[in-house]
């Protein structure tokens, strides 16, 4: 069952959703719109011609940062790493659901290739997967609405939240976009 626009309303006075800074005028029928920071990371093609996942990302991707005034470009074909302005967070009680906006979606903007998931426990700054599946390039401004989270109750509170000892929750609360963590996936337990 997705949260209605009042139940999103009455969780986020409870602090089972977070959402800093709230704004009511964002509260879709049963979503809330997001918008896009400053930060994103891209591929290094000149230092890198191949990626490995069992091997860590460092040097993989650099950073950019735009301004209010200059947007970033995503020309079609590429892939960038992006990020959501609010921090979004549920309590072990609730996940939610990253989607696109319909509206840039028809432009050819997909802003998440697999993870659009925000686990119970986790407050953090959503990370986006940015694609430009169309044949022009698209300009991303600084504070634009680029997506937007539904919630859904869990059938009972988790055990383990997000970020609890053993599940391996590589991105537990982060504030900025964070390159592929996934050659921790490949490392032994007890360091062997």
């Amino acid at each position: 069952m997705i949260l209605s626009d009042r139940d999103i309303i009455r969780e986020q006075k409870k602090g089972g959703i977070v959402i800093k800074p709230f704004k009511r005028e964002h509260v879709q029928p049963a979503s809330v719109d997001l918008h896009l920071d400053r930060h994103f990371l891209v591929f290094d093609t000149t230092h890198n011609f191949v990626i490995d996942p069992k091997a860590p990302a460092e040097g993989l991707m650099k950073p950019v940062e735009i301004t209010k005034n200059e947007p970033f470009i995503l020309h079609p074909g590429e892939f960038a790493l992006g990020l959501i302005a609010e921090e979004t967070g549920v309590s072990d009680s609730f996940v939610g659901r990253l989607e696109g906006k319909s509206s840039l979606g028809r432009l050819g903007l997909i802003i998440h290739t697999t993870a659009g998931y925000l686990d119970p426990g986790n407050s953090l700054h959503l990370t986006l997967e940015l694609f430009n599946a169309g044949r022009l390039p698209i300009k991303l401004h600084y504070g634009m609405s680029i997506g937007q989270i539904a919630f859904e109750p869990l059938s009972s509170p988790c055990e383990r939240p997000y970020g609890s000892k053993g599940l391996n929750s590589k991105y537990y609360g982060d504030k900025k976009p964070m390159a592929s963590k996934m050659y921790l996936n490949f490392k032994k337990k007890g360091g062997k």
